[in-house]
């Protein structure tokens, strides 16, 4: 559900109650579509959230620490510039309006004292955030120039207005007997003539105020009895009532504890099928229905992001093998330079200093070879100028040889990491991704202070035989179980020439039988690239026969000794996991 105009007003009245006096501390922009101020009042500290997010949009305290970008953007900077410092005077709505405006008494550059508005318009996809001083845009999280539309702009220098909306009666304040009438015209079910006559109130409410007249009854407003319209009448009276009193903000839970609705009063059209959880605030409410999808969202991003980073590095690798190939081949057709100088050294006798051409018989093939000169030199010299080309470009095919070798491995680890941030769960295992990077020298150094993570722990399974079975996340969580926390008579697994995670079944002084053995190579075959494919190569060998030397990448290694096994992965086997 997206928040209403009903449910800003009361939320806005929160925030006003809560926040008038307090100035502004610091301002975040954790997100492109997010900003964070936090604020201080004379006994409190608070932190405002302002989110234009689509599928989210609100204004609500939040007790939410984000993850800010090491650079401010340009937007966050000039909310820096307008606002810091700034004391809130007022947060006030336009009725109807899903729009939410925090003036702020602030100091411009020449010391005046000026009213700065943020304008938090909460409508969707069209949500934005818009900072106003004296009726005119300084600036827009979202500019709208005349090709975005031709009804209204927001541009830096524009005189800020409101949006076109419908001219219908307010659900929340019209009379209800009014909107009874109104509703009688409509030949459709009640809850839908509500939602098509009257502005201010989303379709959850409507539908709240017919399932409170009717029950689960079908009732068409044009077809409404006096009887009818009278119940409608007091149900609509009573949302009203509640509303002015503040309302009791409650959230709609189905059965696997996720948020599906809210309002300002209990919703019992849901009773009997979805929990209903009640809040002490409409602020709290927000805070609590948006938090698990935006932490989503914002990983979802966050590994997007990463991802591309990631992507770039590949790519760049690919194509700096390409050149190494195409410079080592190059190299290696090299034996003409040979040749020619046999052919020189064997003809001085015919050639002359200022010859630009020797034409002279190859003696390996019988054909006719003309050979460039160097009219400067002897033929002698000329001769011993191919010798040290021949050779010099014979030591470049070796170095190109193990260059072309390591932009191999390179390329190999990258893949593993692009995997990686795939299947990144959370922030922690980002993060880890991240340091991993920063080790291998593939991102710098950030000045930030990060936000330390809590290592995320192996992936924990028990095998139908009772043994331990543990799964890495990443490569540094690989490196570790591989090479650190298993035994040389655990058996170690790994799907064959793709990326995936180490797997290591914990003997534990047992043998292990075969069946541990088909489940650990089908967690391994699951928890790679080829998950999704049928009869998976996935190599298992004993944690002795695996080493690693210097020069691998975290999570790579090597072995000799090793048995393959062809496995299809099991879903059902990887839901259930031990813990961890």
């Amino acid at each position: 559900m997206a928040l209403d105009a009903a449910f800003l007003e009361l939320t806005a009245r929160e925030l006003k109650q809560t926040l008038v006096d307090a100035r502004i501390d610091k301002i975040f922009e954790p997100t492109r579509d997010e900003v964070v101020l936090h604020m201080r009042t004379r006994t409190e500290n608070y932190r405002l959230l302002v989110s234009a997010r689509s599928g989210s949009a609100r204004v609500c305290l939040t007790q939410e620490t984000f993850e800010n970008p090491a650079a401010p953007p340009s937007f966050c900077m000039l909310l820096r510039k307008h606002f810091s410092g700034g004391k809130l005077v007022d947060v006030r709505v336009i009725p109807g309006e899903r729009i939410a405006f925090f003036d702020f008494a602030c100091t411009n550059e020449m010391g005046d004292s000026v009213c700065n508005t943020l304008a938090a318009e909460l409508m969707g996809r069209y949500s934005n955030i818009v900072l106003v001083q004296g009726g005119k845009i300084l600036d827009a999280l979202k500019r709208v120039d005349f090709e975005a539309s031709a009804v209204r702009q927001l541009l830096p220098g524009l005189p800020y207005t409101l949006p076109p909306r419908p001219d219908r009666p307010l659900l929340i304040e019209t009379p209800p007997q009014t909107l009874a009438a109104l509703c009688a015209q409509m030949d459709m079910p009640v809850a839908d003539a509500l939602m098509k006559v009257t502005g201010g109130c989303g379709p959850a409410l409507c539908r709240e105020a017919a399932f409170r007249a009717f029950g689960t009854e079908d009732v068409y407003a044009a077809a409404m009895t006096d009887a009818q319209r009278t119940a409608l009448t007091a149900q609509l009276e009573e949302l009203q009532a509640a509303w002015r009193a503040g309302g009791a903000p409650t959230a709609v839970v189905n059965a696997g504890g996720r948020p599906i609705e809210f309002s300002f009063v209990p919703l019992r059209q849901y009773e009997g099928t979805c929990s209903l959880v009640p809040y002490e605030s409409c602020s709290s409410l927000l805070e609590g229905y948006y938090a698990a999808r935006d932490k989503a969202e914002r990983l979802r991003q966050r590994s997007k992001d990463l991802a591309k980073t990631v992507k770039n590095l590949y790519e760049r690798a690919q194509r700096k093998l390409a050149a190494r190939r195409a410079e080592q081949e190059e190299s290696e057709q090299s034996d003409h330079l040979r040749v020619w100088g046999e052919l020189l050294m064997a003809n001085l006798w015919a050639l002359h200093k200022g010859d630009k051409t020797a034409v002279l018989t190859n003696y390996y093939t019988g054909e006719t070879e003309r050979i460039p000169l160097d009219v400067r030199l002897s033929p002698t010299a000329n001769a011993q100028k191919y010798f040290k080309e021949y050779k010099k470009k014979q030591t470049a095919a070796k170095v190109l040889r193990q260059l072309i070798e390591e932009s191999q491995a390179e390329i190999a680890y990258l893949e593993t990491v692009l995997y990686e941030v795939g299947q990144a769960e959370g922030e922690a295992a980002l993060a880890e991704v991240r340091a991993e990077l920063r080790a291998g020298g593939y991102l710098k150094h950030s000045r930030q202070k990060e936000k330390k993570q809590k290592p995320a722990d192996f992936i924990r399974y028990r095998s139908s035989d009772g043994f331990s079975i543990l799964v890495g996340r990443n490569n540094v969580q690989n490196e570790k179980l591989t090479l650190k926390t298993a035994r040389g008579r655990d058996i170690w697994f790994h799907v064959k020439n793709a990326p995936g995670s180490h797997v290591v079944v914990l003997c534990e002084g047992r043998e292990v039988p075969n069946r541990t053995k088909t489940e650990a190579a089908m967690l391994a075959a699951y928890h790679s690239s080829q998950n999704g494919g049928a009869k998976v190569p996935v190599d298992y060998t004993f944690v002795k026969n695996i080493r690693k030397t210097g020069g691998l990448r975290p999570g790579m290694v090597l072995y000799d000794i090793y048995e393959t096994a062809y496995v299809t992965p099991d879903e059902a086997l990887a839901a259930r996991p031990a813990g961890g």
